[in-house]
């Protein structure tokens, strides 16, 4: 009788710290729950402050819209077809021009034109960029002149480049390099200036050569500034060109457009603007997936 009453009683203790324990422990564990749940709720609230994931051709949406609003109002008879002609007018004006071999042969002149202009305002616009951005000397010879230059109206000097350089192609590349190497220099030197010192302080105690430092530090600091530069001087030599082949051209799609104007063909005028927005679409896209697969190292909300 007395084994079975210390049995009975061992028995009862043994469950009673059993229970205690398991009640313990749920208290323990009560409050890393409740963290784990906030932790979880505060991640999810953040999550929602991103714009999310992004979507196929995003590019193309704002575009179709306003094709479609145009084809909508044009074919309810909204728009004056003398003003605003059809998409289908235009449409079929351009494969006109483009049977006649006009279209082709002016759009190949833009584009030389473009591209020269462009390539010489890029190395310009990047090497003076890290000549004022890299050294002292640099920065007080060019960097003021290139922020008076930038105070100019670039279009403004076309009377003086005429005169300096002729009439012909030369003071239009001119002008779009001009156009072109103001925002590339302007943004890649405030990303220079705006990299971290302690960067260049890790450099110096790394013992890192001048050359490394430009590899490894300048140009990675400076390169999503570079690519902003990049982006606005495309479109602006796209921008200068409009302007440009309407002066003393005999070719180009700008040379198209104003020929239009004379004769009252509003179709062929938009025809040019519909090839113009193309092109600059297409090169600002090309600039950024560029820059998306250079700077893929970097977590963003665009990305």
């Amino acid at each position: 009788m007395t084994a079975v009453t210390t049995t009975t009683h061992t028995t009862t203790h043994t469950t009673a710290s059993a229970s205690a324990t398991a009640t313990a422990n749920a208290t323990a564990a009560a409050p890393l729950a409740a963290a784990a749940a906030e932790e979880t709720r505060q991640v999810r609230r953040r999550r929602r402050l991103a714009p999310g994931r992004r979507l196929p051709a995003t590019r193309l949406i704002g575009p179709a819209v306003v094709l479609a609003l145009w084809v909508v109002a044009s074919a309810a008879g909204l728009l004056d077809a003398g003003a605003v002609p059809a998409p289908w007018t235009v449409l079929e004006t351009g494969s006109r021009l483009w049977s006649a071999g006009t279209l082709p042969d002016d759009i190949l002149t833009s584009l030389q034109r473009a591209a020269a202009g462009f390539a010489i305002g890029l190395t310009v616009g990047i090497l003076l960029a890290l000549a004022s951005g890299l050294t002292r000397t640099g920065e007080a010879l060019i960097d003021g002149t290139v922020n008076l230059n930038r105070a100019i109206p670039t279009l403004g000097l076309i009377p003086l480049f005429i005169l300096w350089l002729g009439i012909g192609e030369t003071f239009k590349i001119a002008i779009i390099a001009i156009v072109v190497y103001v925002p590339v220099y302007l943004n890649t030197h405030a990303a220079l200036s705006g990299i971290d010192s302690r960067f260049v302080e890790l450099a110096e105690v790394q013992g890192l050569s001048k050359y490394r430092f430009i590899r490894q530090v300048v140009i990675p600091g400076a390169l999503p500034g570079f690519f902003v530069g990049l982006r606005l001087g495309v479109t602006g030599s796209w921008l200068g060109l409009v302007v440009l082949e309407q002066i003393n051209a005999t070719s180009g799609l700008g040379y198209m457009m104003f020929q239009a104007q004379n004769y009252g063909q509003t179709d062929v005028i938009l025809v040019g603007l519909v090839v113009y927005g193309i092109f600059g679409l297409i090169s600002d896209s090309a600039v950024r997936n560029v820059e998306r697969r250079v700077l893929s190292w970097r977590r963003t909300l665009s990305s």
